[in-house]
């Protein structure tokens, strides 16, 4: 069974910083792109960013643009997203996420994370 497991979550302040970590234990990790979601109380999950296989292209939300970079090593099975300049309305529990295919196209997904809570203070 393949685990997907989010860290480095927590409380910051309004400006600040903050670096996701994702850990997969596919075998088969190199080959699908990769996603960060986020889902805030009493509202619908909403995509972040994404990733291909290779980590040769990036997708983000107009609303992290600029300010969110999410990166890959295939090596360690590791994806992450830095997170500069956070804002209030970024807090939210952050999923991971593993697309059915090697691009950030497809809209099918294998698996998901249980999730870490980004709180941002104004």
């Amino acid at each position: 069974q393949v685990h997907v497991v989010e860290s480095g979550g927590g409380l910051v302040q309004a400006g600040g910083s903050l670096r996701l970590s994702c850990a997969s234990s596919a075998r088969t990790f190199s080959m699908f792109a990769m996603g960060w979601f986020r889902q805030a109380p009493g509202k619908e999950r909403e995509f972040v960013a994404a990733i291909n296989y290779i980590g040769a292209s990036t997708y983000y939300t107009d609303s992290v643009k600029g300010r969110f970079t999410i990166s890959r090593d295939n090596a360690k099975n590791m994806v992450w997203l830095q997170m500069n300049d956070l804002k209030p309305e970024d807090t939210a529990a952050y999923y991971c996420a593993t697309y059915d295919s090697g691009s950030y196209h497809d809209p099918d997904f294998r698996f998901w994370g249980q999730g870490t809570q980004v709180t941002v203070s104004s």
